[in-house]
C-alpha cells in the first residue's frame, strides 16, 4: 500500500468509502450490512488501508454503527473520517452531532471531521468556531470540508484559524472539475483532496455498455444513459487496453490515474472482500506518463449528455420501467 503524508497525517492512497454500508438504495441487503461490510473493513485494514470514511447521513447513522462494530479492537489501525450534514451548524449543534457520531462509531475521537456540504445560509465563522472547540477538547484531531469550492475552502480555513486538512470532492476521469484549482492549491499548501466516486459510480469499471446497464440507483444516473455509454466507449477502451498491459482491471487503472495526482487519495466503495482487495492493489499500479496522457486525452474527448437533456432521458427511462 502506498501512503500520502499531508499536514502531519499519513493516509493510504486508497481508502474505503462506506456510503453503501446499511443503505438499502444500493440493493445490497441486510446480509451485506451485517456480515459482508464487517469483513470488508477487516480485510481493508489487513491490506494497509487506513482511511475509512463514513457520514452521519449514510443510512441515517447506520453506516457509522457498522463501521464502529468493524473497528472494534482495531481502532488504532484506522484514520477514521466522518461528516456532519450542516443543518444549522452552530457550535452547540456541531458538538452535539460530533458526540453522536463518536457514540455510534464507539470511539473516543475522530481523526477527521468534515462538513458534508457548504451551508448557504449559516456563515462559515460560527461553524468553524464549533469545529475549533472540538479540536481543543480532543474530540476531533483534524477538520475537513466536502464539496467546497477553493474560495469556500480558504474561507473555512481562515475562520478556523488553523489548517482545514482536506476537501472531499467528486473526482475521476469523468469528473475533473477539481483540476481547475483545488488540486494545485492542495499541492502547494500541504493539504489533501479526497476523491469520492473515483470510478464514476462504476462507469469506469468497464463492465457496462449501452446493451448492459446497471440496475438500482446507478441505473438511473446520467452517466449510464445508453448515449453516454456509447460516447464513453473510447475512454473505456483506453482503460481496458492499459489494463491488459499491467495485468490489471479497468477499475484499477482508473483508480491509479486518480491517485497519481499529488496530494490526492481516493475512497472507492466495495461490494465484496474481493473488490476491496482489487481496489487496494491499484495503489501499487504505476502508470507511465504516456498511459496517463492517453487516459487524460480520452477523458477530455468524452462529452456526455448532461443538463436538461440528461434529465429528460432519465425520466423517459423511469417511465419505461414503470
Amino acid at each position: 500500500m502506498r501512503y500520502v503524508e499531508v499536514g502531519g497525517v499519513r493516509v493510504s492512497a486508497i481508502g474505503l468509502g462506506t456510503w453503501q454500508f446499511g443503505s438499502m438504495e444500493w440493493g445490497y441487503g441486510s446480509a451485506y450490512a451485517e456480515h459482508d461490510a464487517l469483513d470488508i473493513v477487516a480485510r481493508a485494514l489487513e491490506l494497509g488501508i487506513n482511511l475509512v470514511d463514513t457520514a452521519e447521513i449514510y443510512a441515517f447513522g447506520r453506516s457509522e454503527r457498522i463501521v464502529g462494530r468493524a473497528l472494534a479492537g482495531r481502532r488504532d489501525e484506522a484514520f477514521l473520517a466522518t461528516k456532519i450534514l450542516p443543518v444549522l451548524p452552530l457550535p452547540p449543534v456541531i458538538e452535539q452531532r460530533a458526540r453522536g457520531s463518536i457514540r455510534r462509531l464507539n470511539v473516543d475521537h475522530l481523526d477527521l471531521y468534515q462538513l458534508h456540504w457548504p451551508n448557504p445560509v449559516v456563515p462559515i465563522g460560527p461553524t468553524m468556531a464549533g469545529m475549533r472547540q472540538l479540536r481543543r477538547s480532543g474530540l476531533v484531531r483534524n477538520v475537513g470540508v466536502s464539496n467546497f469550492s477553493l474560495g469556500a475552502w480558504r474561507q473555512a480555513e481562515s475562520a478556523l484559524g488553523a489548517p482545514v486538512l482536506s476537501n472531499q470532492v467528486q473526482y475521476s476521469l469523468v469528473a475533473r472539475a477539481p483540476e481547475r484549482d483545488l488540486l494545485g492549491w492542495a499541492r502547494e499548501n500541504d493539504r489533501l483532496v479526497i476523491a469520492y466516486s473515483p470510478l464514476g459510480q462504476g462507469f469506469l469499471s468497464g463492465r457496462y455498455s449501452a446493451e448492459h446497464r446497471p440496475g438500482g440507483l446507478r441505473g438511473v444516473g446520467s452517466l449510464f444513459l445508453p448515449e453516454n455509454l456509447d460516447r464513453g466507449a473510447p475512454l473505456l477502451a483506453a482503460l481496458r487496453d492499459i489494463a491488459k498491459v499491467h495485468d490489471a482491471t479497468a477499475a484499477q487503472v482508473a483508480l491509479a490515474w486518480v491517485i497519481r495526482r499529488p496530494n490526492v487519495v481516493a475512497i472507492p466503495g466495495a461490494s465484496s472482500v474481493a473488490q476491496v482487495e482489487s481496489n487496494a492493489a491499484a495503489a501499487d499500479l504505476v502508470l507511465s506518463d504516456e498511459e496517463d496522457a492517453r487516459l487524460s486525452a480520452a477523458s477530455d474527448a468524452f462529452e456526455p449528455v448532461s443538463g436538461p437533456a440528461a434529465v429528460l432521458r432519465i425520466i423517459e427511462t423511469l417511465l419505461r420501467r414503470a
